[in-house]
């Protein structure tokens, strides 16, 4: 019997279908309440993707990678825990892995990092065969001289975001031949010289995706950039979304920026499109500061959705707001959205602390709500990605606290959460590892989530130079990513 029937066979006895709550409108409900149907720990956990058949889930978990089985729900498995990566190279093993992907034949995995700078650290893509899920093995490595936050692959190319804090490129890769190869670099500089007075950090290229010959590039400030990658050695511009001109970001002083870049509007985090590469969903992540009259500014993102069928002229359609949160401080409770699928007319989206939820887009302009389950004492959550359509789904937890990083299974239908536990208060903002977060210069010792050097983590991290988005959750300093830059310009000027 094939491990999929035993899942079926176990979720029916377990009564584990669900009822349905909505914010705006009601969807379908299912009898008993919804929760997921089970876990596994993989220390670190970050980024997950899941292979097309749902029964294998590859996870970023900051010092490796891990592989888990997903396809007994209630059981899930981790079958290869992969640490320690290229020790034997200079500046090895490679750190702070932060982002996977996995090619469309599903047998190379893009494992990229350190996802911050990490001065002396060694980085790059790690391209690993896992047409045996259980046993990977390394096929090659690019090296780069800067740190890769995320990636992207389609076809036979890497689309690398190279935030090396100047002109903050999206770098492309040749992985055709035995060895990759750097065939493009495409720069928003490149595009307007006016983008250079503009501090890097409020113009990172955060994330990537590429769909039917477009790269959508998440770039913090500077907006959603689309590019026509049809010939991968050559991108072009198709057009921007975003309100915000090039003056209006580099008029603010280090100071003033570092606090907008923190606060809406922008901070375009994260982007990916549907299966047909009409939709097109932008999620932001942001946070409130408190002005020196002790008032809160800003807020908690949600994930705007776009009508992208005319790539020239996309039309914002709706947004979807975060979850509540009790301190929308930096050092508060983050309930922001983070990273999520579209497949199916479904949104599977992760907000941190808030949970994970599941929205019906089959109409984009009226999204509802189908699903929404949380557990902010354990679980802060990274992703969340379909498994088996109307069987499962999968998100990743960074955790908190003394919870160590999961993979989560869930039902794949609408539900509702019996009594679902508030908030709360916490601090997100200081010292837990691998968030996701705003820490322009980083300081403190790493935390043991898996990134210390007792774990064979990024001892380092305390030096590191990093910008809104891209932080390892360490205290923010006096001294943020725009007053280095600044202080380098005028030191290079002199």
């Amino acid at each position: 019997m094939r491990r999929r029937d035993v899942l079926r066979g176990s979720a029916a006895a377990l009564g584990l279908s669900t009822a349905s709550t909505l914010t705006t409108s009601r969807g379908a409900a299912h009898p008993g309440p919804y929760r997921p149907y089970g876990f596994v720990d993989v220390k670190g956990a970050k980024e997950a993707v899941v292979a097309d058949d749902g029964e294998t889930a590859f996870v970023a978990a900051s010092s490796g990678y891990a592989v888990v089985d997903v396809s007994v729900a209630d059981r899930p498995e981790v079958v290869a825990d992969r640490r320690g990566l290229l020790s034997d190279r200079e500046g090895g093993p490679l750190r702070q892995v932060y982002d996977v992907k996995l090619d469309d034949a599903g047998e190379r995995l893009l494992v990229a990092g350190p996802a911050n700078n990490l001065p002396g650290a060694l980085s790059g893509l790690l391209v690993e065969d896992v047409s045996d899920p259980g046993s990977p093995k390394t096929v090659a490595f690019f090296e780069t001289d800067y740190p890769i936050h995320n990636c992207y692959v389609d076809d036979d190319y890497a689309y690398l975001t190279g935030n090396e804090f100047d002109r903050n490129p999206l770098v492309v890769v040749d992985l055709q031949g035995d060895d990759p190869e750097e065939v493009a670099r495409w720069s928003l500089l490149d595009e307007d010289a006016a983008w250079d007075d503009v501090a890097p950090d409020r113009r990172t290229v955060h994330d990537v995706w590429v769909q039917d010959d477009v790269a959508y590039l998440a770039h913090w400030d500077a907006g959603t950039w689309l590019l026509d990658v049809s010939e991968p050695t050559e991108p072009s511009v198709v057009t921007r979304i975003g309100e915000r001109s090039p003056a209006e970001l580099a008029a603010s002083d280090a100071e003033i920026g570092r606090r907008e870049s923190t606060v809406p509007p922008g901070n375009d985090h994260y982007v990916a499109t549907n299966e047909d590469g009409t939709l097109l969903g932008i999620g932001k992540e942001s946070w409130a500061v408190r002005t020196d009259d002790d008032e809160l500014v800003g807020g908690p993102s949600g994930v705007e959705l776009w009508d992208v069928s005319e790539p020239t002229t996309p039309e914002r359609l709706a947004t979807i707001d975060p979850p509540p949160t009790p301190d929308p401080t930096y050092g508060g409770v983050w309930t922001t959205a983070h990273n999520f699928e579209i497949r199916d007319d479904r949104l599977y989206s992760s907000w941190y602390r808030g949970g994970v939820k599941r929205h019906d887009l089959s109409d984009p302009t009226t999204p509802r709500e189908l699903a929404w389950w949380r557990d902010p004492t354990e679980t802060k959550f990274w992703t969340a990605r379909l498994a088996v359509p109307g069987e499962t789904f999968v998100a990743s937890s960074m955790g908190t606290g003394d919870t160590p990083g999961r993979v989560y299974v869930f039902p794949d239908h609408a539900g509702q959460q019996t009594d679902p536990p508030s908030l709360g208060a916490g601090n997100d903002g200081e010292n837990e590892s691998g968030a996701d977060v705003l820490t322009p210069t980083q300081t403190g010792t790493p935390s043991s989530e898996g990134d210390g050097a007792a774990t064979g983590g990024d001892a380092s991290d305390s030096s590191a130079i990093t910008a809104p988005g891209f932080g390892a959750g360490t205290a923010v300093t006096a001294l943020g990513v725009g007053a280095w830059w600044a202080k380098r310009r005028r030191e290079g000027d002199d």
